[in-house]
Order: structure tokens, then sequence, then C-alpha cells
């Protein structure tokens, strides 16, 4: 059956799918594996989030921190819903395949069997349940993070002080890292819907949300913020 399905693809649609899936691999794993000598921003924050802990043992009161990691899990928690209602839309369509067809008809000159469209909607799908899941485990992280950071002793001096907030670092680390990635697959299932406008426009669109996501890791002027020297005035580029 899957053999039978996969005939119904051209060898350009299976190249733009493999080049959909090799981008999205490829660029978490670029982000997040960046050079040290050329970091991204989420390599920059991860280095924020180790100095906040630091500060955080001598803080007094500590309710900003609390406060932050609040916000953060409520982010995780809105994006987790979103993408939830989302999958529930792109499934429904699974329903609406001919009236998909219908359409498909006035505005390319061919239209593919059934199983075809099927596919593509199964792969907006499975981006999106990643992207779900990740929103998920890093709401789950932060909460852990807090659960860690309350376990910090209120006397800095103390010497589990230091080390349990640096536990609790790693874990908000983790849980951001896991929060990226979810943003990520956001992305690409988006990309992923430009297949059903055929391989040229997901080609495009591949190409399209890599220059995105590349810019706003390696070229943004938030990461040159992050890289400016302490001490140095502020950037007044528009």
């Amino acid at each position: 059956m899957l053999n039978d399905a996969l005939g119904h693809f051209t060898p350009r649609d299976l190249a733009a799918f493999l080049t959909l899936v090799g981008a999205w691999a490829g660029v978490t794993l670029l982000i997040e594996h960046a050079p040290r000598r050329f970091p991204s921003t989420s390599n920059l924050m991860a280095q924020y989030r180790r100095e906040w802990m630091v500060q955080f043992v001598a803080r007094d009161p500590r309710i900003f921190d609390s406060q932050i990691i609040g916000q953060l899990r409520q982010g995780t928690s809105f994006f987790a819903s979103a993408t939830l209602i989302a999958i529930g839309g792109t499934l429904a369509l699974l329903g609406e395949v001919e009236r998909l067809i219908g359409l498909a008809d006035d505005l390319m000159d061919g239209t593919a069997p059934v199983i075809v469209w099927e596919v593509k909607i199964l792969v907006i799908v499975a981006f999106l349940t990643n992207a779900f899941l990740k929103f998920v485990w890093a709401n789950r992280l932060f909460g852990y993070c807090a659960v860690v950071m309350a376990a910090v002793p209120n006397d800095p001096a103390d010497p589990a002080a230091l080390p349990r907030a640096q536990k609790a670092a790693e874990i908000n680390i983790t849980a951001a890292r896991g929060f990226n990635r979810g943003l990520r697959a956001l992305y690409f299932a988006l990309t992923a819907a430009a297949w059903l406008l055929g391989a040229w426009a997901l080609l495009l669109a591949v190409a399209i949300t890599l220059m995105v996501l590349l810019r706003r890791e390696f070229a943004s002027l938030s990461r040159a913020v992050l890289m400016r020297p302490e001490g140095d005035g502020p950037d007044t580029r528009s």
C-alpha cells in the first residue's frame, strides 16, 4: 500500500519532501551546535540563563524570578493550546479533501489522486504534532525548574545554593531548547502547507523559511546586542 501511495508522487515531489525534512533537521543541528566563535542567538541566551541563576542565588526577594518562570510557562501553554487547535483543524481538512481538490482545479492545470493530498496534509499534521509535544515538554521542564529554584537555600553562603541554582539553569536551558524546537516545527508546518501548491512551491517555502531562521539566529539585531561587549553604547541602527 505504501508503494502504491509513493507511486503517485513525482521524483520532484520526493526531492522536495526530503529537502523539507533535511532543512528542518539541519537547521536545528546548526542552531543548537553552532561554532563557539559564531554562536547562535539560542546559544547566547543559554549563557544568560546560566548567569540568571547565579544572580538568583543572591537576590532577595526572589519574586521577580518566580514571575519570569510563570511567564515562560504561560508562553508554552499558549503555544501548546494553539497548536492543538491547529492539529484539529488540519485533521478536519482530511474530511474535505474533495473540496480541496476542487480548489486545486482552479489554481493548477492537473490534480493528483486523493491519497497524494492526504499524505501532504498528514505531513503538516506530523510537524504540528511534533511542535505540540515539544511545547508540552517545555512547559513541564519550566515547572521542574521552578521547583529546583524553590529548593535553593535563601542563604547565598550555603554550599548547596550555587549547585542547585546551576541545576535549575540547565533545566531552564533544556526547556528553552524544547520550546525553540516547537517554534521551528511550527515554521516548517507552515512551510509544508506550500506543498499543496506543488513541489516548486514547497522548495521555495523551504528556502524562505531557512533564510528567516538563519537570519534570526545569526544575523539579527538582537544577536548583535547580545554579542556587544559590556559597557558599549546602544546600537543606533534601525
